[in-house]
């Protein structure tokens, strides 16, 4: 079986009305750096990828974050990843992060 060493997570920039998900995105965090997996993500610095990619980089972890630039410019990409690649577009967000993973 092939080892992962990337996992690509789509998540959201809002942390949602309960309690689990924001438990469930730590519990995703912590499991990928005990594997010493690299986080590949949407690059948010708020909601649930900022939970996560914090719990990563916090267990000194790997994340790299791929953000549209019309996002970027609004503050929401996080400032302390690994890697961060800024796109044109969500189209190009996508295949990027796919790429990268």
């Amino acid at each position: 079986m092939r080892e992962l060493k990337s996992i690509l997570v789509y998540c959201g920039a809002n942390s949602g009305n309960k309690p689990i998900y924001r438990a469930v995105a730590i519990e995703l965090g912590n499991i990928l750096t005990r594997n010493r997996q690299t986080l590949v993500y949407g690059g948010g610095s708020i909601g649930i990828m900022g939970i996560l990619a914090d719990t990563v980089l916090a267990a000194k972890g790997k994340v790299i974050g791929v953000i549209p630039d019309f996002l970027n410019v609004k503050e929401v990409g996080h400032t302390s990843l690994t890697e961060m690649h800024v796109v044109q577009s969500m189209h190009e967000r996508k295949a990027k992060m796919e790429k990268l993973c």
